[in-house]
């Protein structure tokens, strides 16, 4: 009996070796083709090309930043590019793809059917997911809604199945819940976690997970346009560069395919803190309401009602008292267009191409607007009329009580996002197209447009929300500068790049001082009476590196801003001293919504809607 075990044993093992010996293919991956960028047209062209003269090549994967701006141009075109490789492909989204989208990150899975990707090749699992940030500028974050599905693919392979994952982001502190992944992987067999962003070939370790970093498609200086040939066999995984056209190198980089030993505790490593909040024990979460799917805009709250949409096109409203829903209402399509209240009734735009007016108290449909492309804008409302622009290159007047188009202005080349500033009889905003406009309130006409002297697209004042003082609009911008301009003629009054400062600004309740974000840590006071840049105050409260274009909003004499590591921050607005800060969660926290000087709501990316209150 014995005997025959063993001999039944030893035939399995060759079975199994034999089988494994015979694993040995190749897949191309490209990365960060930034199609809208330079030379990445023909760059990508060349290697579609090139690939489709390698007959071993069986599949290609493309990790992220497949354009320069997300727009639906780009996108179409870097579909029709890569429509014509004669193997099948695997793509995702990348930062670029998903934070300057005019579609509200609706055209990629428009497209190629999803923004995520799962499938086995010979024994292999390979899993693709993206990062965002969506809709805002910070660090990456894994929607809720992407690590459910995420869960769902792991529950259905086994623990010792080799898995090869792929993202955009390293797989480290610049995604604000990497542990959330990290933590998940840990638990299977992950022989290699793929990436780009870097735009160059790197080896990186995650936790002991091995880590790869791969580079662009794009033609550089002293860097020939090129891709990587990775070659999966039964003991290893072996990354070679090729040329497009021309050569592939040498390996660069080997793995192992052998089961790692990855289920250490994580203690060890760096995991989020939230010891500051024991600084503050007064400050609390009075309450929290969870909606599952990512929220990129500001809640709303006039009396007892607080509202927010998230990414599965819900918009709810929930009692203010206690967090209790009140009432939902269900778009076509993810919103991120920050609501506005008015006259009991409340108003935003949805990626479903509608503008929506519903009833505050009980979520009844009062109107809906259609336009030809989806709106991520803020909408603001004066005098019964909203003010609203759109992804399609227009902005809108529309009677708030009827729903009819009152005027509608035409020149805007790129896409709105931003609430605009109403202010001295005019409409205030900004493009990406590299311009801040100021529109007629009557008519709608042009009145004069701002431009930094700079045409690049991603250094536009899009995402700041202006304020308004002394006839001088403020604005910040990812220029890094800070800039007054006239409000009657659009010329410059002042403009200063000394500060670092990026999309985050507020204007004081008396408006006498305008406050702006720096990228590090820094919060500024300036006056805003004068024709050159006063510094009232300057002081440092070690946030860190933040770029979220969360606003400053003064309520009774608090400061309060919020960072895109979670925190929310209360700080004197006459003196800049802080009164007190607390740590919600890992998530960017949008625009804040104070109530008083002890209260405000707040939403993150997470899916939260919560009070922060002052005991």
């Amino acid at each position: 009996m014995i005997k025959n075990f063993i001999k039944i044993i030893t035939i399995f093992l060759i079975f199994i070796f034999s089988c494994s010996e015979k694993l040995n293919f190749q897949f191309a991956w490209l990365s960060d083709t930034h199609i809208g960028a330079t030379t990445s047209v023909p760059d990508l062209r060349q290697a579609v090309r090139d690939l489709n003269s390698l007959d071993y090549i069986d599949f290609t994967i493309i990790s992220g930043d497949v354009t320069e701006m997300g727009s639906n141009e780009e996108l179409e075109l870097a579909k029709t590019i890569l429509d014509s490789l004669k193997k099948p492909y695997y793509i995702i989204p990348g930062n670029h793809d998903t934070k300057w989208s005019e579609s509200g990150c609706t055209k990629f899975p428009e497209l190629w059917g999803t923004d995520k990707f799962v499938f086995e090749f010979k024994g292999i699992h390979f899993i693709g997911m993206h990062q965002g940030p969506i809709m805002r500028m910070g660090d990456g974050f894994f929607a809720p809604e992407d690590i459910r599905w995420f869960d769902y693919q792991l529950s259905k392979i086994s623990n010792n199945q080799p898995l090869i994952f792929i993202t955009h982001y390293p797989l480290n502190s610049s995604i604000s819940n990497w542990y959330e992944i990290l933590d998940r992987l840990k638990k299977y067999n992950t022989v290699a976690v793929l990436f780009g962003h870097g735009h160059r070939n790197k080896v990186w370790d995650f936790e002991t997970l091995p880590g790869v970093m791969g580079r662009s498609t794009l033609f550089r200086k002293k860097n020939s346009r090129g891709y990587n040939i990775v070659n999966i066999k039964s003991d290893s995984i072996i990354f070679s560069e090729r040329i497009t056209g021309e050569i592939s190198k040498s390996p660069w980089h080997r793995l192992t395919l052998n089961p790692g030993n990855y289920l250490a505790d994580t203690t060890k490593y760096e995991r989020p803190n939230f010891s500051i909040n024991n600084k503050f024990p007064n400050i609390k979460i009075e309450w929290s309401f969870e909606t599952f799917n990512t929220i990129a805009s500001a809640p709303a709250v006039w009396e007892n009602y607080v509202v927010a949409g998230n990414s599965a096109g819900e918009f709810y409203c929930l009692s203010l008292n206690n967090g209790q829903e009140l009432w939902k209402f269900k778009s076509e399509n993810s919103i991120y267009s920050s609501p506005v209240i008015s006259n009991d009734k409340v108003v935003f735009g949805s990626t479903d191409k509608h503008i929506y007016c519903l009833n505050i108290k009980n979520g009844r449909l009062i109107w809906k607007y259609k336009t030809r492309m989806p709106v991520v804008a803020a909408p603001n409302i004066y005098q019964g009329v909203i003010y609203i622009g759109s992804s399609e290159g227009k902005f809108r007047a529309i009677d708030l009580e009827t729903g009819t188009l009152v005027w509608q202005y035409e020149g805007i080349k790129e896409f709105v996002e931003t609430k605009p500033l109403i202010y001295q009889n005019k409409i205030i905003f900004g493009a990406w197209d590299s311009y801040l406009y100021a529109l007629n309130i009557l008519t709608g006409q042009l009145e004069w447009k701002w431009c930094n002297g700079k045409s690049w697209k991603l250094i536009s004042p899009a995402a700041c929300l202006p304020v308004a003082a002394e006839n001088k609009i403020f604005i910040v911008a990812p220029d890094r500068y800070m800039t007054a301009i006239d409000v009657n003629n659009g010329e410059t009054v002042w403009r200063t790049p000394r500060y670092k400062v990026r999309e985050t600004i507020g204007i004081s309740e008396d408006g006498k001082t305008v406050f702006a974000k720096c990228m590090s840590d820094t919060l500024l006071a300036f006056s805003t009476r004068f024709s050159k840049p006063n510094l009232v105050w300057m002081k440092v409260y070690k946030f860190g590196y933040d770029i979220n274009p969360s606003m400053l909003i003064e309520k009774n004499g608090t400061l309060f801003f919020a960072t895109q590591r979670g925190f929310v921050y209360a700080v004197n607005p006459k003196s800049g001293k802080l009164k007190w800060k607390f740590r919600c969660g890992v998530a960017l926290i949008n625009t804040v919504a104070p109530i008083d000087s002890n209260q405000v709501v707040v939403t993150d990316m997470d899916g939260r809607v919560m009070l922060v209150k002052r005991h």
